[in-house]
């Protein structure tokens, strides 16, 4: 493999040090007993804009938790993307209800208000947008949407830190968000998670929930209600705290060097960049993405497979959430693969032939961002020119 110079992920200096001697120090490492949990949920809900936030585990039990605060379960419908992660359909489809897909937009790749709209239905509990890649799903409408069917939202913000929409952050929004800080995040611990709220009541609610029921100064272990362990510990809150720190000045690098790889990869013949609402007046780039229309599955693979050869940290896009195993295992529509993929041909057709780079690039200088281009130009013709041969 190629080493072209691109940043390392995750990044971290002394403030990520000092913080894990802080949290060592503190001798309590549980959330009940130190300060770290507490002080970066305070940091993390005033980040994004939000009345409350509770750290938790990981982004997937984030969205968990926020469903079952709203109430979901067993017989409710969730209205989900097509094109998102598999996390989004599970957690609806783990607390019983069943997981709806629609279609996403095909320049944002986020979820297509109109396909949402035809999904309500008398069981719908929850419409979950995914911010993907950063790009804030079209907010005006959903929220228009939410308010004439009565149903909420649950905002997927996993790749979303620090974004904003018609200068407004996630969190306000007046829904509940979920976010991620898994490994490869805009903010990490490795692992890692949170959800804001837009009132106490829902965040006390949570509160209990992610503590297996059980009230904070509780010593007779009354469980008010069911829940689980979604706790997060004390040195992943101080990590989190540290990287809170400098992920503003890491988006905005992000978003000097995006507009160049998106001009850059738009003028490579066959390759088609994500696009970008105007509203959306801050994306912090989880992703660089892109579609090869002409290069779909196996030779989609191939691509990313030379591009990572070559040293540019590229990867295949997620797979439509219908066309996974997992997804059929419990809470899926009365429907088949083939009549879903019918409803969702822009996420279907993106699954296929969809790439994207890891966000460090949008960290590297504008001359590496160049010679990331040039590499995918030469890529993108070495398997044309394969897929021309194969004929």
């Amino acid at each position: 493999m190629s080493d072209i110079g691109l940043p390392e992920w995750p990044q971290y200096d002394e403030r990520e040090r000092a913080g894990l001697i802080r949290a060592l120090e503190q001798g309590q490492w549980w959330r009940m007993g130190g300060g770290e949990v507490d002080a970066f949920e305070r940091e993390f809900a005033e980040h994004e804009g939000a009345r409350h936030a509770l750290a938790v585990t990981n982004g997937t039990h984030a969205l968990e938790l926020a469903l079952q605060v709203l109430g979901v379960g067993e017989g409710d419908e969730v209205v989900v993307p097509a094109f998102t992660f598999i996390s989004s359909s599970q957690a609806a489809q783990r607390l019983g209800a069943v997981a709806v897909p629609v279609d996403v937009d095909p320049e944002t790749y986020c979820i297509d208000v109109a396909a949402a709209e035809r999904a309500v239905g008398p069981r719908t509990r929850a419409i979950m947008p995914v911010h993907m890649a950063g790009q804030i799903a079209d907010m005006d409408g959903l929220a228009k949407l939410s308010a004439d069917s009565g149903v909420p939202l649950v905002q997927d913000a996993a790749h979303a830190q620090g974004a904003r929409w018609n200068g407004r952050r996630v969190g306000e929004f007046g829904s509940v968000a979920a976010y991620s800080f898994q490994n490869g995040k805009l903010m990490t611990a490795g692992e890692g998670g949170a959800v804001t709220f837009p009132d106490r009541e829902s965040y006390e609610e949570a509160f209990l929930r992610h503590s297996c029921g059980r009230p904070r100064e509780d010593r007779g272990y009354r469980h008010r209600t069911s829940g689980s362990n979604f706790r997060l510990n004390e040195f992943s809150a101080a990590v989190l705290r540290a990287q809170l720190s400098r992920v503003d000045e890491q988006a905005d690098t992000r978003e000097r060097r995006a507009p160049l790889l998106a001009r850059l990869l738009a003028e490579i013949p066959g390759v088609v960049p994500q696009g970008r609402d105007p509203r959306a007046d801050r994306v912090p780039h989880y992703m660089a993405m892109f579609r090869v229309p002409g290069l779909a599955g196996e030779r989609r693979d191939a691509l990313v497979d030379d591009l990572v050869s070559r040293g540019v940290p590229a990867f295949v896009v997620f797979r439509a959430i219908y066309r996974t195993d997992a997804f059929w295992e419990t809470g899926a529509p009365d429907a088949t693969v083939d009549e879903l993929a019918a409803r969702c041909p822009n996420a279907d057709a993106l699954s296929a032939d969809g790439v994207w780079l890891h966000h460090r690039t949008l960290l590297a200088a504008e001359e590496q961002i160049h010679r990331v281009a040039e590499i995918v130009a030469a890529a993108v013709a070495d398997a044309t020119a394969r897929q021309g041969t194969a004929k």
